[in-house]
C-alpha cells in the first residue's frame, strides 16, 4: 500500500508531462510557417485524415488570409469537408472562394467540386450496400447539381471538366425525367389521370431527350384512354409508336405499374 503511495506522484507527474506534449503538438498550428502547416494539411488529407486536414486548413485560412498557400488551402479545404462527409460547409467553402476569387485560374475546379459535392449529397449508407431508387427522393439536390453543372459550361466550355460534368448532366437529367414519370404513375394509381397528362407532358416539354419521354407518352395515352379522350390517346399512340416503337406499353404492359417496392430493396437482378 505504502508503495503505491510513493508511486502516485510520479503517476500524476507522467500524466502532466504527456499533456502537456499533446498541447504542444496541437499547438503547432499557430506557431508554424504556412508552408510548413500547408504541407501537414496537405499530409492529412491524402493520409484520408480528413477531421485534421480541415482544422489544419481552417487555421492557415486564420493565420495567413492571403496569398497563393491561402487560395489552395480553401480549395483543399472544400474537398476535406467533402470527402469527410460535410456537403452544407463544402458548399459554404466553395462559394466564399469563387466570391473572393471569380477569375482565379482555378475557378472551374472550384465550380464543378460544387456539382459533385451535391451530385453525391443524396448517396448514403444504405445506399452502398442496397439498389434504391434515387429517383424516388426529393430531387433538390439533383436539380442544384444539375444547375452547377450547367454553369462550368456556360462559363468555362474549355475546361478540363467540362466532359465529365456533361455526363453527369445527362444522368441527372434522366434521373429527374424517371422521377416526373414516377410520380405521373401515382397519379394514375390514384385515378388522377389530368395530373398525370399533366406530368408527363412536363417531361415532354423539360427533358425531350431523355429515354423517359417514351414513357411519358405511355402515361398520356392511358391517362387519355380513362378520361374518355379516345382520339387524342389514339394521336399519342401513333407518335409512341413513331419515336419508340419498341417500348413495351405497345406490346400490353402497364405504365401505371412501377417496380414494386421489394424488388428496388433487393441488390440483385
Amino acid at each position: 500500500m505504502m508503495r503505491c503511495l510513493r508511486l502516485l506522484p510520479l503517476l500524476l507527474l507522467l500524466l502532466v508531462v504527456a499533456a502537456c506534449g499533446r498541447g504542444s503538438r496541437g499547438d503547432r498550428a499557430d506557431t508554424l510557417p504556412v508552408d510548413q502547416l500547408y504541407e501537414l494539411a496537405q499530409q492529412s488529407l491524402q493520409r484520408g485524415n480528413n477531421d485534421r486536414a480541415i482544422r489544419y486548413y481552417q487555421r492557415l485560412i486564420a493565420r495567413f488570409p492571403f496569398g497563393l498557400y491561402t487560395e489552395q488551402a480553401q480549395l483543399e479545404l472544400a474537398f476535406a469537408q467533402y470527402r469527410g462527409g460535410k456537403p452544407d460547409e463544402a458548399i459554404s467553402t466553395v462559394d466564399r472562394f469563387l466570391k473572393t476569387y471569380p477569375a482565379h485560374g482555378k475557378a472551374d475546379y472550384a465550380q464543378y467540386l460544387r456539382g459533385v459535392v451535391n451530385f453525391d449529397r443524396d448517396i448514403g449508407f444504405m445506399d452502398r450496400f442496397v439498389k434504391v431508387d434515387a429517383s424516388a427522393r426529393d430531387q433538390g439536390s439533383t436539380r442544384q447539381s444539375y444547375i452547377d453543372f450547367s454553369r462550368l459550361l456556360r462559363d468555362f466550355p474549355e475546361s478540363g471538366y467540362a466532359d465529365d460534368a456533361h455526363q453527369r448532366m445527362i444522368y441527372l437529367r434522366n434521373r429527374m425525367a424517371l422521377h416526373e414519370i414516377n410520380i405521373a404513375r401515382y397519379y394514375l394509381r390514384r385515378g388522377a389521370p389530368v395530373a398525370a397528362v399533366n406530368r408527363a407532358k412536363y417531361v415532354l416539354e423539360n427533358y425531350e431527350q431523355a429515354p423517359e419521354t417514351g414513357d411519358a407518352l405511355a402515361v398520356m395515352i392511358e391517362a387519355y384512354q380513362r378520361m374518355g379522350e379516345q382520339e387524342l390517346a389514339d394521336d399519342t399512340r401513333r407518335v409512341l409508336q413513331a419515336n419508340h416503337p419498341d417500348h413495351p406499353y405497345l406490346d400490353g404492359r402497364r405504365i401505371d405499374r412501377g417496380k414494386p417496392v421489394w424488388r428496388r430493396l433487393v441488390p440483385f437482378g
